[in-house]
């Protein structure tokens, strides 16, 4: 039995550096977007009551939470994929024939003719 190898597939590999940064921008950004429709509603809507409240204090927390998210990489925990590679015997080879049969040679004399 052949050992088998253990080959990296691609779902095995990590996030790119440059991909995981722009991932951590956008949700940054969305956050914040969040956050300002949060204020913009704690200033507009009327009449004020309690969910004036929860909108301020959804725009003073929420700073906080997409700094947190931000700064938080990817799950840098080590995920083994199956590969898709195998190794399968081959068959055997076709046996090699020591003697190679003669072949056909065709033998043309020639010689001056008598007429």
């Amino acid at each position: 039995m052949k050992n088998t190898r253990e080959v990296p597939a691609v779902t095995s590999l990590p996030q790119s550096p440059r991909d995981e940064a722009d991932h951590r921008v956008r949700r940054y950004a969305l956050t914040m977007t969040i956050r300002i429709v949060c204020f913009g509603l704690m200033v507009l809507v009327q009449p004020y009551g309690w969910y004036t409240w929860v909108f301020g204090i959804s725009a003073a927390v929420l700073p906080y939470i997409a700094v947190v998210f931000a700064n938080a990489g990817s799950d840098s925990t080590e995920t083994t994929a199956e590969s898709p590679v195998r190794e399968l015997d081959a068959p055997a080879p076709a046996p090699i024939e020591s003697e190679a049969p003669a072949p056909h040679v065709f033998t043309i004399h020639e010689g001056p003719k008598d007429r």
